[in-house]
């Protein structure tokens, strides 16, 4: 089972395939039995109504992992092209269901999730749900930064060619992603080895980061990474990227800081890794992403979208911006500061 796939879902035949991925997901994760009906019943009341009220609708499945990097929950993204929710209160009501919304099973899903967020426009909707494999309540404090993701796999592909992680510690939050050369098995490998290097010298500075994945990806295809540690206590984000991972940093206040990466692949050819030091004031949003995603997009055509949860706003850029012809990762660190909130 691929639980990095995209599951098209236009019709009801279509829901059976990601409820059995994500039971498959959950017991691989240790879920309990109660908390794996818990994610096939939200998979299936998702899949359900994209295939009754929704255009171009998919869903997707990922891994959750806590700051020290362990896997310990799922979550389901519900994604389609319109026709949009004209009340998202009145749907998530129990038993409210009509032809131009999602919202039959809505108040279930929200029964069962641990969190749940929607986001709506004319374009269509995005609805994450969150299912951890010991129930929380509420927003998790131990850390400032909510991140968020969409890792999907080039149609027709068993694995994903792309590899990303994360880890927060005090004040410091560093996340990294890699495109493996092409697609399929071999670029699965180079890029599993490049987030290895991460996952054992996650505390080292990017450039140095860089150089250690340069190194250890010799005897693979080779890959485009990219990897930042955010200062939270200084306002910074260091930054290094080698390839074509591209990175943004939107602002508080509405600018836009569009991050440098060098020309190589890792493993082959890094002529020039350069390490930068960019403003990250509170209440700025960093995104990340493989160039499975085009990048010119605007967040600001989409009202009330920086509001809504960092997952979800991961996939209102891959519905949108997605090439759809190559693995493709978006990863979205939201700042839960008070100037944040008020975004």
């Amino acid at each position: 089972m691929n639980p990095t796939a995209s599951f098209p879902v236009v019709e009801t035949s279509q829901v059976a395939e990601p409820r059995r991925v994500a039971q498959w997901l959950a017991s691989r994760l240790g879920f309990s039995e109660e908390r794996v009906g818990s994610g096939a019943l939200i998979v299936t009341e998702l899949a359900t109504n994209l295939a009754k009220h929704a255009r171009g609708g998919e869903v997707l499945l990922g891994c959750l992992t806590t700051p020290d990097g362990k896997a310990d929950g799922i979550e389901v993204l519900a994604i389609d092209k319109g026709p949009g929710m004209p009340d998202v209160a009145l749907s998530r009501r129990d038993g409210h269901s009509t032809s131009g919304t999602l919202g039959h099973g809505l108040g279930a899903i929200e029964r069962q999730a641990d969190s749940l967020d929607i986001y709506t426009h004319r374009t269509g909707t995005v609805i994450g749900a969150r299912l951890w494999r010991t129930k929380l309540s509420g927003r998790p404090t131990h850390h400032r930064f909510e991140i968020g993701a969409v890792h999907v796999s080039k149609t027709g592909e068993d694995v994903c060619g792309d590899g990303w992680s994360w880890r927060m510690r005090d004040a410091r939050l560093a996340i990294f992603v890699a495109d493996g050369l092409g697609h399929g098995l071999s670029a699965h490998d180079a890029a599993t080895a490049a987030v290895g290097v991460f996952a054992r010298d996650h505390e080292a500075e990017p450039g140095r980061l860089m150089e250690d994945v340069h190194a250890a990806l010799r005897a693979t295809r080779g890959a485009a990474i990219a990897s930042v540690a955010v200062d939270i206590e200084r306002g910074t984000a260091r930054y290094a990227g080698l390839g074509n991972i591209a990175g943004t940093i939107l602002h508080a206040s509405g600018g836009r800081q569009n991050l440098v990466s060098h020309n190589g692949t890792a493993g082959h050819i890094a002529s020039r890794i350069q390490e930068f030091t960019y403003p990250m004031p509170p209440g700025s949003m960093l995104v990340l992403y493989s160039d499975g995603l085009v990048s010119h997009w605007d967040l600001s055509a989409y009202p009330g979208l920086r509001g809504r949860s960092a997952s979800v706003i991961a996939g209102v850029l891959y519905r949108d911006f997605s090439r759809r012809r190559d693995d493709v990762t978006v990863v979205v660190a939201k700042d839960w500061s008070p100037v944040a909130e008020k975004l």
